[in-house]
Protein backbone atom coordinates (compact mmCIF):
# COMPACT_ATOMS: atom_id res chain seq x y z
CA UNK A 1 0.00 0.00 0.00
CA UNK A 2 1.33 3.32 -0.78
CA UNK A 3 1.45 6.93 1.43
CA UNK A 4 -1.13 8.34 -0.88
CA UNK A 5 -3.56 5.41 -0.03
CA UNK A 6 -2.91 4.83 3.57
CA UNK A 7 -3.45 8.54 4.12
CA UNK A 8 -7.48 8.35 2.18
CA UNK A 9 -7.89 5.15 4.16
CA UNK A 10 -7.74 7.50 6.78
CA UNK A 11 -11.47 9.05 5.43
CA UNK A 12 -14.40 7.20 7.24
CA UNK A 13 -18.00 7.86 5.55
CA UNK A 14 -20.70 8.44 7.81
CA UNK A 15 -21.87 4.98 8.20
CA UNK A 16 -18.09 3.85 9.35
CA UNK A 17 -17.97 6.92 11.41
CA UNK A 18 -21.59 6.18 13.38
CA UNK A 19 -20.56 2.70 13.21
CA UNK A 20 -17.70 3.63 15.38
CA UNK A 21 -18.98 5.74 17.57
CA UNK A 22 -22.01 3.60 18.05
CA UNK A 23 -24.47 6.59 16.77
CA UNK A 24 -26.95 5.55 14.44
CA UNK A 25 -26.13 7.45 11.01
CA UNK A 26 -29.13 9.94 11.47
CA UNK A 27 -27.90 11.25 15.14
CA UNK A 28 -24.75 11.17 13.65
CA UNK A 29 -26.02 13.42 10.84
CA UNK A 30 -28.00 15.96 13.81
CA UNK A 31 -24.78 16.05 15.05
CA UNK A 32 -23.06 17.20 12.09
CA UNK A 33 -25.38 19.84 11.52
CA UNK A 34 -25.66 20.99 14.86
CA UNK A 35 -29.01 19.72 15.72
CA UNK A 36 -27.30 17.97 18.99
CA UNK A 37 -27.16 20.55 21.83
CA UNK A 38 -24.02 20.96 23.81
CA UNK A 39 -22.12 19.34 21.54
CA UNK A 40 -19.02 21.10 19.97
CA UNK A 41 -18.63 21.36 16.08
CA UNK A 42 -17.31 17.89 14.04
CA UNK A 43 -15.67 18.77 11.37
CA UNK A 44 -16.76 17.02 7.52
CA UNK A 45 -15.49 17.08 4.47
CA UNK A 46 -18.32 17.13 1.67
CA UNK A 47 -17.68 15.52 -1.60
CA UNK A 48 -20.84 16.27 -3.58
CA UNK A 49 -23.29 14.37 -1.71
CA UNK A 50 -20.98 12.45 0.29
CA UNK A 51 -19.77 13.12 3.67
CA UNK A 52 -16.77 12.07 4.83
CA UNK A 53 -14.78 12.16 8.32
CA UNK A 54 -11.23 12.46 8.92
CA UNK A 55 -10.80 9.16 11.67
CA UNK A 56 -8.00 11.30 13.90
CA UNK A 57 -10.26 14.65 13.59
CA UNK A 58 -12.81 12.12 14.90
CA UNK A 59 -10.73 10.66 17.42
CA UNK A 60 -10.07 14.19 18.63
CA UNK A 61 -13.67 15.35 18.58
CA UNK A 62 -14.74 12.69 21.11
CA UNK A 63 -11.51 13.55 23.17
CA UNK A 64 -12.75 16.96 23.74
CA UNK A 65 -16.16 15.88 24.32
CA UNK A 66 -15.41 12.98 26.90
CA UNK A 67 -13.14 16.11 28.48
CA UNK A 68 -14.70 19.51 27.83
CA UNK A 69 -13.25 22.32 25.87
CA UNK A 70 -9.86 22.74 27.00
CA UNK A 71 -9.46 27.07 27.84
CA UNK A 72 -6.33 29.01 27.06
CA UNK A 73 -5.57 32.19 29.04
CA UNK A 74 -7.15 33.95 25.52
CA UNK A 75 -10.34 32.25 25.69
CA UNK A 76 -10.91 33.34 29.40
CA UNK A 77 -10.56 36.88 28.43
CA UNK A 78 -12.59 36.76 25.44
CA UNK A 79 -15.93 35.74 27.40
CA UNK A 80 -15.71 37.47 30.72
CA UNK A 81 -18.54 35.95 33.25
CA UNK A 82 -21.29 38.31 34.43
CA UNK A 83 -22.08 38.63 37.90
CA UNK A 84 -26.04 38.37 38.64
CA UNK A 85 -26.76 40.67 40.94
Amino acid sequence: MSAGQSSFSQFLTLAEAAKLLRFSRSHLSNVLHGKVQDLPHLPRIRVGRRVLLHRETLERWVREVETGPVETQSDQGAHPQIAEC
